[in-house]
């Protein structure tokens, strides 16, 4: 009887634990294919921008540390994402030895460009140093749907009893939003997606699934699964369409690249951080998002048949933006629980 009494204790300690360890949050990745334990989670290439500015414009080749393999090194060294992949008015990146002078002339530049200030700059130490280098981008997007879609009742997501805000299109709504949302296919009521139409050369993808892969795996399964269908294309009268409100701000610091001598330079990584806020509402979405990495010098080291179908995205679902002549999307967010996500405002 003693022994049953000491393994139940045990049972209720480890399942404690595990329970505290997977508490909810969201998690900013670093890559578009990175692995995350996190139901919610998202993805924008700003990060990547300032670490092909690290490779080409300071260390001049692949970043590798001394002490270190670092696998997350190794996959941003790929450069899979690149300022390319974006319209020029959409961001602005520099770089250049830390001072005052760059600080004010960042300061400057996206304020000009964007109307914008940043969240971060203050937060740095800007006195000059030896080996000292600052690595900054924005990356912008404001943009309006086609056309403002209609606000609907609040309602429950997923299995959360919290209401959250929804837009999209009932029977109640004129029929001219119908030409907004673009089939991409729809196998079943928890298996679809979406292209929504903007005023712009973005384009938003809503995914509908339960399948928790990584942004690349569910970006190709998507595209793979609009190749296999062959049902209407066409948004129908009787067709309805739900998505929640979201409203998010959150920052991420890699330390797992920092604090390690960088091989062939005097040069480690002193941070390295991202910050993304991101809203959308019936009429659109706003994305800001900065990253920056800040260096230092390094001490040596030693040498180591047709029926009404209800868009409803009122259940884990993924989304990616996309400009319409680029070849890969440049943000991704995976939506788990909403009202978790949207209490990740700025103070």
């Amino acid at each position: 009887m003693k022994k049953l009494l000491v393994l139940l204790a045990v049972v209720i300690l480890t399942g404690s634990c595990v329970f505290a360890k997977a508490e909810q949050t969201l998690d900013v990745l670093p890559l578009f294919n990175s692995q995350s334990i996190q139901q919610n989670r998202l993805w924008v290439g700003t990060f990547q921008l300032v670490w092909n500015d690290l490779m080409d414009g300071i260390i001049k080749g692949p970043v590798k540390f001394e002490d270190y393999k670092s696998p997350l090194a190794k996959q941003l060294n790929k450069q899979s994402f690149k300022a390319d992949q974006l319209s020029e008015d959409s961001y602005y990146k520099t770089f250049g030895e830390t001072s005052p002078e760059l600080k004010t002339e960042i300061e400057n530049a996206i304020k000009e460009k964007f109307g914008e200030t940043s969240d971060i700059l203050n937060s740095f130490d800007w006195t000059p140093a030896k080996g000292k280098f600052f690595i900054y981008a924005m990356l912008k997007k404001d943009f309006k749907f086609l056309t403002a879609f209609d606000k609907l009742k609040p309602a429950r997501f997923g299995h959360s009893f919290k209401k959250v805000d929804y837009f999209g299109i009932d029977k109640n709504s004129d029929k001219i939003l119908d030409k907004t949302v673009h089939v991409l296919f729809y196998n079943s009521s928890k298996d679809f997606a979406v292209a929504v139409t903007t005023q712009g050369k973005d384009v938003l993808y809503l995914y509908r699934t339960d399948d928790n892969k990584n942004f690349e795996r569910l970006y190709a399964d998507m595209f793979m699964k609009k190749a296999k269908f062959e049902g209407t294309r066409e948004f129908l009268e009787k067709d309805e369409f739900k998505v929640p409100d979201i409203n998010l701000y959150s920052e991420k610091s890699f330390d797992e690249l920092c604090n390690h001598p960088i091989k062939n330079t005097d040069i480690t990584l002193d941070k390295a951080i991202e910050t993304v806020e991101f809203k959308m509402n019936n009429e659109g979405v706003k994305l800001k998002s900065e990253a920056a990495i800040v260096t230092t010098m390094s001490m040596p080291l030693p040498a180591e048949k047709l029926k009404p179908r209800k868009f409803y995205f009122d259940d884990t679902f993924v989304l990616f933006l996309q400009e319409s002549d680029k070849d890969m999307p440049y943000f991704a967010l995976r939506v788990d629980d909403v009202s978790l996500i949207n209490k990740t405002g700025k103070n």
